[in-house]
């Protein structure tokens, strides 16, 4: 499918590498050609080694990588032109976010009206909430464990913010709750309220198959038909993917550098080994245990996972998500249930950064809390880390409001905006592995995966 445009693609960009030295002379980047160095020049040739491999295994996965690595050299190399390239960035997520609302309640409808028991849906909607809570509990305490033995904040003695004040807005409890539910669904949609999307499209689900089959059926047909073609506008808006995660990764190294150093860089390893346990003591015994196959899995979480490291969004990858699990063999009505309650509910990367990030910033301010603190605030961050928005510095917002709520100084919080994208990067994508694990393990409950043998073999 992707494979004639792709190949042109890789022609141009390949000639476009090739051209580097040559428009760096021109003054095209404002970079002399005798600033490339040997090393540079090596790493350019080596990218085009890559992208020529691109044009003989093409693949929107393939792609994607060598854009990431395309978007680092850019960003390493040209930073005034690469802080450019966010527009690239900024236009494919827009284009994903158009697709959001819309699928999530076409989905949503038709997943729930589609049954024709909803005792089912109520059991399945259990299933899902505890097995959100354990495996989100879960991340919650292997980042504490971990920052507590790095202790990657001791020493860094912050005492005043390094950006600019985030505005943070203060919910009581009763406020939160309230939040969930949707006064207008049109703002809620263009607000981008995708919990608010979510509860409205449940309870329309729902309403809809209380209704007579006569009255049902059109607009079921109507959800249905819907979802279809927000499945082929995502195809679509994927042929510009590697564009996006190109520019976002430019930018990214562009506007932060190279030279994070010291306790940030500390913050950023623990995050990725505590990602990595995660994966490795928690999903992948969860896996074992609902006798997911391990490999048809990995091949169908490649593509989303690619896109949600690079851009840092969870809503990029949820379409082309939900279709690769249809693809997998999990049926559709437990896809549209399942993946995007996940969406507000099990963001297990989230989670986890989220307990490291609030004792990071306790060990920067030189507070030492007891076992029970450190247990008060895993709690309060189990409530508000649910219904975290999946798009680029939510978590922010949320430490903020928690560390206001635990009685945490919010100074600390603003160095960690310096590095938030590269800790964002991996975090989301570990979100996209737990949420699409997620549809596997309750459609095996269900005793509906894989769907039909047909349904199983994974799209090429």
């Amino acid at each position: 499918m992707y494979q004639p445009m792709w190949r042109t693609a890789a022609v141009l960009g390949l000639i476009c590498l090739l051209s580097v030295p040559a428009l760096s002379s021109a003054g095209i980047f404002s970079v002399g050609l005798a600033s490339l160095s040997l090393a540079a020049f090596a790493r350019w040739l080596a990218l085009a080694i890559v992208l020529a491999y691109g044009c003989l295994r093409p693949s929107l996965t393939t792609w994607i990588v060598i854009a990431m690595l395309a978007g680092a050299e850019i960003g390493h190399d040209f930073p005034a032109f690469a802080l450019t390239l966010r527009l690239l960035a900024q236009i494919f997520l827009r284009l994903i976010k158009v697709i959001i609302a819309p699928l999530l309640f076409g989905t949503l409808v038709s997943g729930i009206a589609g049954h024709s028991d909803l005792k089912k849906v109520g059991r399945m909607g259990v299933k899902a909430i505890i097995y959100f809570e354990l495996v989100t509990t879960a991340a919650l305490f292997i980042g504490l464990a971990a920052i507590s033995l790095s202790k990657a904040g001791e020493g860094a003695q912050i005492s005043a913010p390094a950006a600019e004040p985030v505005k943070v807005e203060h919910l009581s409890v009763s406020e939160t709750i309230l939040h969930v539910f949707p006064e207008n669904i049109a703002k809620s949609v263009a607000e981008n309220q995708v919990l608010q999307v979510v509860i409205f499209s449940l309870l329309f689900g729902i309403a809809l198959a209380l209704v007579n089959e006569s009255r049902r059926r059109p607009m079921l047909a109507l959800a249905e038909s819907l979802t279809d073609v927000m499945f082929k506008f995502t195809n679509i808006v994927m042929w510009f993917a590697p564009l996006g995660v190109m520019g976002a990764i430019a930018y990214t190294v562009a506007s932060t550098g190279v030279g994070i150093l010291g306790n940030l860089l500390k913050l950023l390893l623990t995050l990725y080994i505590s990602l990595a346990l995660v994966l490795l003591v928690v999903l992948l015994p969860v896996a074992l245990f609902a006798r997911v196959p391990i490999r048809r899995f990995i091949r169908a979480v490649a593509e989303p996972t690619s896109i949600a490291f690079g851009t840092a969004s969870s809503e990029a990858a949820l379409p082309i998500a939900m279709e690769k699990m249809e693809s997998l063999g999990v049926p559709r009505p437990v896809v549209a249930f399942v993946m995007p309650t996940g969406y507000s509910f099990n963001l297990v990367g989230s989670t986890l950064y989220l307990s490291l990030a609030m004792m990071f910033v306790a060990q920067a301010s030189g507070m030492h809390l007891s076992f029970g603190r450190q247990l008060f605030i895993m709690l309060v961050l189990m409530l508000t880390s649910k219904g975290v928005a999946g798009v680029s510095r939510a978590a922010i917002v949320i430490l903020l409001a928690t560390a206001g709520t635990v009685g945490l100084p919010t100074e600390p919080i603003f160095i960690l905006l310096g590095i938030d994208q590269l800790m964002d990067m991996g975090r989301t994508a570990v979100n996209v592995i737990g949420n699409c694990l997620a549809t596997v393990v309750i459609a095996r409950s269900e005793g509906e995966f894989p769907a039909t043998p047909e349904a199983a073999v994974p799209a090429s």
